[in-house]
């Protein structure tokens, strides 16, 4: 009988080794850094060696290498195609995470639908039972005769499963509930949810089947062990939004088969999520008028411009320092431009409460949305409503200068079709751009943009 793979626990700072778990490591002396790892038999390392030698691929020339057989899977749902790239690439390891309740499992089991009618699809869940996965699929109304569920946590039986049904599609819900019976650490830990990845990777590689990963995030909201599944994995998507809104945004984190900058819109409801079209409409929905505070900008995600609206609320402190809170939008940044306000513009917030929100649970770190936060900041500070059919956008230096941003002539033409009249853009966007629908003001500093939009 073959014996048990030994593990020893390493610490992450010196790399001290010891056969037993330790909470403070004793050499270096840190706290919670020791982590277990596997020990191979020494007995079986020559054979081991040479498995791997035979079986290993000879080096090939670039130019020898073809991608005619190079096909994506479509997935039925454009916001997720967007997101992957076009769709699934064949043999890719794809992390979906996200919080609890966001929807990870939801859009899993509705594009079953779609790949069901061509796709041997096999869904392995370790955290519900089949009967709860079969009245989760009648009330997203999935019945695909091509899905296949099972429930086990073992990830070898489920590699054995995976080598002997040969599905087209893996969906394993959640990498957090596998374990590798090898280890005595507890499901959850970093080393099992980095060699159960590991043994996964090497299914989907070899047997050249694409495979979904679902993972849970921790308390600080990264994905639960945290960069060691994104170094595996070749996509990382995470699901964004508040679970008291209907907003749901995906975003590719990584993504080694398109680009990291598109997003796809989803909104929840009874029968799962919906695909989001224009998500410029659903963001401005509910905009309340002739009210100090708020401002409608475009930003660029991806290759999509998105219209949002920022709402800035200042208001007299009560106490001794001022509170600040930002919410989509970089906390670091908002500091900077109410300092720049002050110095340069003589707004001055210093005795004074800030909020800024982006409405919709939107999160946006492009820095073209700038002016359209300290108009809106400066708006509540005098209490002076702006121009509702006025969109504004532009990068604010610490001069107090409005620098020009990229892709102004898709931001107007968006604005434009949505019904706005009136753009506030820096004043050297002006050479490039045109709009005969709407009136274009060019504008140098902060002071220029709140007197032309008020």
């Amino acid at each position: 009988m073959a014996s048990k793979i030994k593990s020893v626990y390493i610490c992450n700072e010196c790399g001290y080794e010891s056969p037993k778990w330790y909470g403070k490591c004793p050499s270096c002396s840190e706290w919670n850094t020791m982590n277990e790892e596997i020990k191979e038999n020494t007995k079986h390392t020559a054979a081991v060696k040479s498995r791997v030698i035979s079986s290993y691929s000879r080096p090939d020339a670039i130019n020898d290498i073809t991608t005619d057989d190079e096909h994506r899977y479509n997935t039925g749902c454009k916001e997720l195609n967007r997101v992957l790239g076009g769709g699934i690439v064949k043999g890719s390891l794809i992390l979906l995470g996200g919080d609890p309740g966001i929807g990870k499992s939801t859009v899993l089991m509705q594009i079953c639908q779609f790949l069901g009618d061509t796709l041997k699809i096999l869904y392995i869940s370790g955290e519900e039972s089949k009967r709860q996965l079969k009245l989760r699929a009648i009330r997203l109304g999935v019945n695909s005769p091509n899905l296949f569920v099972m429930t086990e946590t073992d990830v070898e039986i489920v590699c054995e499963q995976i080598k002997d049904i040969k599905p087209d599609l893996v969906m394993i819900d959640s990498i957090q509930t596998m374990n590798l019976s090898d280890l005595n650490s507890s499901p959850g830990s970093i080393t099992q949810v980095r060699e159960c990845t590991n043994m996964l990777m090497r299914t989907a590689k070899v047997l050249d089947i694409p495979m979904f990963i679902v993972g849970h995030v921790n308390k600080e909201g990264s994905i639960a062990g945290p960069k060691v599944l994104e170094h595996i994995v070749d996509t990382v998507l995470h699901f964004e939004g508040d679970k008291q809104m209907t907003c749901r945004i995906l975003r590719a984190v990584k993504n080694r088969y398109g680009s990291t900058n598109e997003i796809g819109v989803f909104e929840m409801t009874d029968k799962g999520l919906n695909e989001v079209a224009n998500p410029s409409v659903m963001l401005l929905s509910g905009r309340p008028k002739n009210v100090s505070g708020t401002c409608v900008t475009c930003a660029i995600e991806g290759s999509r411009p998105i219209l949002a609206e920022t709402q800035g609320l200042a208001t007299q402190s009560g106490y001794g320092n001022a509170r600040r809170m930002a919410t989509g939008y970089d906390y670091n940044r908002l500091s900077m431009l109410l300092a720049v306000l002050e110095k340069r513009e003589g707004y001055f917030f210093s005795n004074n409460d800030t909020y800024i929100n982006i409405v919709g649970g939107l999160r946006v770190d492009e820095p073209a949305i700038d002016l359209s936060i300290a108009i809106a900041l400066i708006s509540s500070l005098k209490d002076t409503p702006i121009d509702e059919k006025a969109v504004v956008f532009g990068e604010i230096g610490l001069a107090g200068e409005i620098r020009s941003v990229s892709q102004a002539q898709m931001r107007i033409n968006e604005a434009v079709r949505l019904g706005f009249t009136k753009i506030i853009l820096p004043h050297h966007n002006l050479k490039g751009v045109s709009c005969n629908e709407a009136e274009l003001i060019g504008v140098k500093n902060i002071r220029e943009a709140f007197e032309a939009i008020s």
